[in-house]
């Protein structure tokens, strides 16, 4: 857009938007740079960008739209075709008689309105928008799409006849099963899901995806496309395409524009055939932190003291799909610069990261945790993560690699923080061993974030009150949210719990009526101090080392679930959902 900084400095001292000594500032610092002004005021988070997209359609004198929460009806959608929406950058949302509303990122482009005008035959008006309007509104070709696929199962899979003494290769070649197979793929990706199960029954397939933690039910095909489906998948992932009777394991990836998501194949045998379990693994998502995953205050800044060690053991606790791993790989992502060597075991390896030696598991022929950690410690480590602690030679051999100079993190499969230090006991770990070489142990599960478009405010009655002291200890929960400086403003120090506002999920279009988009973890974390220490090498049972800690600050997980039920994050029966034991 022809907008220089000169005059967009002008229009920004006119409209007293900011500050007239840092819009000089800055102004100087764009000019010297050879930025633009209002890029710089963005990358600073001086201004947002939809306040200076909408300076720019004042400049220009044409309207600014944000479709950020809009959804457009398919027949306006479809008036520019995807492939020249995603080229241009530019939406049809709006169309009166003759008219057709555009919004673009550049109204100024008269080459590209030319072009619309010429192929739609409308009369075109520009409206400038935002980048995040321009990528949601894409997104929503995809989701258009979905009626035309729903026709191409139901067609498609009558093409598929019975794969009974045919070339499973060429059927897994087959057009109808290759697009039921990338429309099953591409929905999965568009719903976010983080895995996808493929169930064949008596007379059907089933299909789910599991989308923020819980399964949904994804669509019902044919009885008839089970053979080409697990054939096509199989060939995907390079599995053996004669082998019915053992569990396999594969991986392929699919790369496009904007994602790039890597599936991590399981299948077994079950009494209908083969059962197929695929886990998304988003490899475009970068810039996740321990913040934006949830850890907040005292347990925030108990983790990056600990991670900056140089030795000693961090430990990720939780059951099956609590997100261990995602905090291990976000620790080393932190951890991750060129003057250490980081080197990984994994079974399976879950993401590639750069710069990281990742070491794959593979129990067949004698590489296990315990051989490969041996041959790691030969490799000049400087930290090295175990994905998971399952045996004591394992166990062991990371205790002694923490004692001498390395960083371990790894995960057990424990109930909460306190517990995990007890298991190692179990395990065959010495306790001096234990007291000396943990440094901190996270205790996590992941809850469902509340859509912010549609939950609703409420107060807890008498009956709700009573219902939750039955599986937690309210009074203490009410008093360790008094003391959270987080929640200066919603709790003082008289406040009950009559008085507290909390959130439901209600469910609209933007959270496909779920009432929750996405999740968040919440957290204890048990730092291993002298005290505690103390208390590992007289064997106290965990509740005696939850105790000690809960009084040195600790907070439990069901404490930083209700505060952030608070904070409107999540609701409370997420947080009963994955903490009730």
């Amino acid at each position: 857009m022809q907008i220089d900084n000169k005059q967009l400095k002008e229009f920004l001292l006119d409209s007293n938007l900011v500050e007239r000594k840092v819009v000089e500032e800055n102004f100087k610092e764009a000019n010297e740079t050879n930025k633009k002004l209002g890029d710089l005021l963005i990358e600073k988070k001086l201004v947002n960008e939809i306040e200076i997209r909408k300076m720019y359609a004042y400049i220009l004198g044409v309207p600014f739209v944000n479709l950020e929460k809009e959804t457009i009806t398919s027949d306006i959608l479809q008036i520019i075709p995807e492939p020249i929406a995603k080229k241009y950058n530019i939406i049809a949302f709006e169309k009166e008689g003759n008219n057709l509303k555009v919004a673009m990122k550049n109204p100024e482009d008269l080459q590209t309105i030319d072009f619309i005008k010429k192929k739609t035959g409308l009369k075109i008006i520009p409206c400038l928008t935002n980048e995040e309007s321009i990528k949601t509104i894409l997104k929503q070709y995809e989701k258009s799409l979905k009626a035309e696929f729903g026709d191409i199962i139901s067609k498609d899979s009558d093409d598929v006849s019975a794969a009974e003494g045919q070339d499973l290769e060429k059927i897994a070649q087959d057009l109808p099963i290759v697009r039921i197979v990338d429309t099953l793929l591409k929905h999965a990706i568009l719903q976010s899901a983080s895995d996808i199960h493929i169930e064949p029954d008596e007379k059907e397939v089933r299909v789910r995806y599991r989308i923020d933690g819980i399964l949904h039910d994804a669509m019902t095909l044919p009885r008839q496309v089970l053979d080409g489906l697990v054939a096509r998948i199989k060939v995907l992932s390079n599995l053996k395409l004669d082998e019915h009777r053992l569990p396999q394991d594969g991986r392929f990836k699919i790369e496009k524009e904007g994602y790039k998501i890597s599936f991590r194949v399981s299948l077994i045998p079950v009494f209908e055939g083969e059962k197929i379990v695929m886990r998304l693994l988003d490899e475009s998502s970068k810039g996740l932190t321990l913040e934006k995953m949830g850890l907040t205050g005292n347990a925030l800044e108990a983790v990056h003291k600990h991670i900056k060690r140089p030795n000693g053991m961090i430990l990720v606790t939780g059951p099956t799909g609590s997100g261990k791993t995602t905090t291990l790989y976000t620790i080393m992502d932190i951890l991750n610069t060129p003057e250490v060597n980081i080197s990984t075991v994994e079974d399976p390896i879950e993401y590639r990261m750069m710069r990281i030696n990742q070491t794959q598991v593979n129990a067949k022929i004698g590489m296990t945790f315990a051989a490969a950690l041996r041959a790691l410690l030969r490799q000049d480590p400087d930290i090295i993560m175990v994905g998971e602690i399952r045996d004591g030679e394992t166990m062991q051999i990371s205790i002694e690699a923490a004692m001498t100079g390395h960083l371990v993190l790894s995960t057990l499969h424990t109930n909460s923080a306190a517990a995990t230090l007890p298991r190692l006991l179990d395990m065959g770990a010495e306790a001096f061993l234990i007291a000396s070489t943990v440094n901190v142990v996270i205790g996590q599960r992941l809850v469902r974030r509340l859509c912010n478009e549609c939950k609703a405010a409420y107060s807890l009655t008498e009956k709700d009150i009573k219902a939750l002291s039955d599986n937690f200890d309210m009074d203490d929960i009410l008093k360790t949210m008094k003391s959270v400086p987080e929640l200066n403003g919603i709790v003082d120090a008289k406040i009950n719990w009559k008085d507290l506002k909390f959130y439901r999920a209600k469910g609209c279009e933007q959270c496909s009526s779920e009432g929750y988009r996405g999740r968040l973890g919440i957290y204890e974390v048990l730092e291993v101090d002298e005290e505690i220490g103390k208390l590992i090498t007289s064997n106290a049972t965990s509740d005696g080392i939850e105790k000690k800690a809960r009084e040195k600050g600790m907070r439990i997980m069901a404490e930083d679930g209700f505060i952030k039920a608070l904070q409107g994050l999540t609701s409370i029966e997420e947080v009963m959902r994955v903490t009730k034991e």
